[in-house]
């Protein structure tokens, strides 16, 4: 066991820093985009959610169910493969990982939203339609900005799991920090060292973004108060 300890050179990771760092890069460049466009997809969709048409509400909650239903594996490579041949254009796979991503986190977002519209109180709607307030103007000025303090930090433990879910997207050869640290395995055959900097990476940034979603949820509860 003393062997395997002297054995380890955790040196492999310094050497190969700058193709960490891009790696990383890459990670977190797939999971801003992809929970940003995600996040803005499911607040369309949460509000389309309470309209009075099924043929408006059914289609999105079939949507939604379905995505959250099937692995984002499976979306990706379905995006990636299956959808050129529906469009009869390729997508490169960063493309296809933005999209599957986008798509993905706007179902799960697109819940966590609603549920914070819902959350509420309906004297609020009402006092808003008592004073005749325009549509557009309840949602912007009532509902959402209430919506966004309640929904704050299940968002916050979204963006980490976006962050952890994005290290699957390297199935579709792109360079991210888990596919970096596989290829460089493959010719250093240090999986110890290499890894478990990987994972001390994604630890480090989640980390961080959990400290964010605190800052963020004092910040506003001030500003609200």
């Amino acid at each position: 066991m003393d062997g395997f300890w002297t054995s380890l050179d955790f040196g492999v990771v310094w050497r190969f820093r700058y193709a960490f760092l891009n790696g990383l890069g890459i990670t977190l460049f797939l999971s801003a985009v992809g929970l940003f466009g995600g996040v803005l997809l499911g607040g369309f969709i949460a509000i389309g959610t309470f309209a009075h048409s099924r043929w408006i509400t059914v289609p999105l909650r079939g949507f939604v169910e379905f995505m959250r239903s099937t692995p984002l594996l499976m979306q990706a490579i379905w995006v990636q493969f299956a959808l050129p041949a529906l469009l009869g254009f390729s997508l490169i796979p960063i493309q296809s990982a933005l999209l599957a991503l986008t798509l993905n986190v706007g179902a799960y977002a697109s819940e966590i939203i609603r549920a914070g519209i819902a959350g509420i109180g309906k004297g609020q709607l009402e006092a808003a339609r008592a004073l005749a307030l325009p549509t557009p103007l309840v949602w912007t000025k009532v509902l959402l900005p209430q919506a966004f303090r309640i929904v704050l930090p299940p968002l916050t433990g979204m963006a980490i799991s976006t962050i952890k879910a994005s290290a699957i997207l390297s199935i579709l050869a792109i360079n991210d920090l888990m596919r970096v640290a596989t290829r460089i395995n493959g010719f250093t055959f240090r999986p110890v060292e290499l890894f478990t900097a990987a994972a001390l990476i994604f630890f480090l940034v989640g980390l961080l973004v959990s400290q964010l979603g605190y800052w963020a949820e004092r910040r506003w509860r001030v500003v609200s108060s």
